[in-house]
């Protein structure tokens, strides 16, 4: 089922519910300038199967309002997007799945809105916290010397981007995944092919948005609330994680107070086919595990 959520004034989310009405529901928050079809359909099938999975569109992605040229925003405004899909839901607390940029939105909520959540499950994401990671031995490392994002990212990510059509726009999103997704899974180019085809359909055009790296990020920190949480919270570790590479799962971990670690072995920052099976089987343990 699909509904439009007024989430402000003048923006409106696209959403998309699947599974038993009466299920515990379960709210996917995908990363920066990626719409909620960036959740791919086995993967949510699979939660849907114990959950009413509720996947949406952030602004300015698939078919939520595109306005950030006209009214700027707050990294902080996308989480309150959260509360606000829940609130048109008509849904009182939920476990939530973020992944990237969406797990840092959902630390934000661990943080602000604990009331809303069921639990937590943080994906390919980093510390919204200024607290030291602590080594197996014992040692300390700042929060501003763990590993910094794949030289090959950096480069891929500082090319102008250019309208050259449709099909050019689907294969330079094909590179992206292509570094993104890491080297310890063979990548299947056909997969992505057609995943990023079914995310043109779904949004209408090909053109690519850049207003999630232009919004405001500042008060984004939240590392005494992360110190008390007292929401269950799952961390997924990615080992070819080009992005926020080990150690950052780990640091995650002991920055948000009771967090679990798993580690998908292969897993990148991306979500090809290999991964969906164990991924859906470490949320849904996490979320299994919570007695509402």
């Amino acid at each position: 089922m699909q509904q439009f959520i007024d989430a402000a004034p003048g923006i409106r989310l696209w959403t998309e519910q699947r599974g038993a009405a009466d299920a515990a529901p379960l709210l996917l928050i995908m990363g920066a300038q990626a719409s909620g079809v960036g959740w791919p359909d086995p993967l949510v099938d699979a939660l849907a199967a114990h959950h009413r999975v509720i996947r949406y569109d952030h602004r300015d992605t698939g078919r939520s309002t595109w306005s950030f040229e006209e009214r700027p925003y707050r990294i902080a405004d996308l989480a309150e997007d959260v509360i606000a899909v829940l609130d048109g839901l008509g849904i009182d607390r939920a476990h939530i799945v973020g992944m990237s940029l969406g797990g840092m939105l959902a630390q934000m909520l661990l943080a602000d809105h604990p009331d809303r959540l069921l639990s937590a499950t943080l994906i390919s994401t980093m510390a919204l916290s200024t607290t030291p990671y602590t080594r197996p031995d014992g040692s300390t490392v700042p929060t501003d010397a763990l590993p910094g994002i794949a030289p090959e990212v950096l480069e891929l990510w500082a090319r102008p981007v250019e309208d050259h059509g449709p099909a050019a726009e689907v294969e330079r999103r094909i590179e992206h995944w292509r570094v993104l997704a890491g080297d310890q899974l063979p990548f299947d180019e056909g997969y992505f092919r057609a995943f990023e085809q079914q995310v043109i359909a779904h949004t209408g055009h090909h053109r690519a948005g850049t207003a999630h790296g232009r919004a405001d990020s500042d008060g984004m920190l939240r590392t005494d609330q992360l110190a008390k949480n007292e929401v269950p919270a799952l961390v997924v570790s990615a080992p070819a994680e080009p992005v926020f590479p080990p150690p950052h799962p780990q640091h995650l971990a002991q920055c948000v107070r009771g967090a679990e670690l798993v580690e998908i072995p292969g897993m990148g920052h991306a979500l090809p086919p290999a991964v969906h099976a164990p991924l859906a089987t470490a949320i849904l343990a996490r979320t299994g595990a919570v007695t509402t």
